[in-house]
């Protein structure tokens, strides 16, 4: 379990309100505080533990008036059941190399991320990143944290095509996914999915108990995926609950 951090010596502070990305017609805030020095792990482990999530050197969570729809939402790896479509989704990608590396950024990663976003989120506010707003998104933490690549394999060669990449924070109860990206072009792979899949393996193997899915939004379409991954707890009410559809 995630030791308590003492939080009386944080500085929190609030967006102004802006379009949520999420639920059309609606207006979103986020309260964040910094995540710098020696205790930046610690906090980042108790502040995700607490529903935050991470971008860079800050820790944010939504604080929306009158709306508490996004609910931060974990795996609990060792109770999750490999089902039939889970094990198709694997089998189908199993001419796929993992690679662990440092949080450094490359351009074959940003390259990825591109036609990403210009194919799934062309009109969010990370359609016009530059590789130097990718670089600042991967390298600029002081968080335990790296990339996950998954290549395709290919015989006689050393480094097959990038199909899909994650940006990971190890914590201290589980393993955190910041964010991930794949080649859409073949979407029988169902590579967001199986990126999940391969965590949720990850993390058994290394005895971790969770996988933190960030925020699962009911009413979203785009966040309607992660409900799918049962048993799942969702964090209500200061307590993490197993999820239970009629709560909603």
């Amino acid at each position: 379990m995630t030791k308590p951090f003492p939080t009386k010596n944080l500085r929190f502070y609030l967006t102004a309100p802006s379009p949520c990305p999420y639920l059309p017609g609606r207006r979103e805030r986020k309260v964040f505080t910094a995540l710098d020095g020696m205790e930046a792990g610690t906090l980042n482990d108790a502040l995700t533990h607490a529903g935050f999530r991470r971008s860079q050197n800050i820790a944010y969570r939504p604080a929306c008036e009158g709306c508490e729809s996004c609910v931060s939402a974990r795996v609990p790896v060792d109770r999750f059941t490999f089902s039939r479509r889970w094990r198709r989704i694997i089998s189908r990608n199993a001419d796929l190399s993992r690679s662990l590396c440092p949080a450094e950024a490359t351009e074959e990663q940003f390259s990825l991320l591109r036609r990403y976003l210009q194919s799934r989120h062309a009109e969010g506010g990370m359609a016009e990143m530059t590789l130097s707003d990718y670089a600042a998104m991967v390298e600029e933490t002081a968080v335990r944290t790296h990339i996950v690549e998954y290549r395709k394999t290919r015989p006689g060669k050393e480094r097959g095509e990038l199909v899909a990449a994650a940006l990971v924070d190890v914590l201290s109860d589980g393993l955190s996914l910041v964010y991930s990206f794949f080649d859409t072009s073949e979407p029988r792979r169902s590579l967001g999915i199986y990126t999940i899949l391969d965590h949720i393996q990850q993390s058994r193997a290394a005895g971790f108990p969770y996988v933190y899915l960030g925020y699962w939004i009911p009413g979203s379409d785009k966040m309607a995926y992660k409900a799918e991954f049962q048993p799942l707890e969702l964090l209500l009410g200061g307590e993490w609950r197993p999820y239970a559809p009629v709560q909603f």
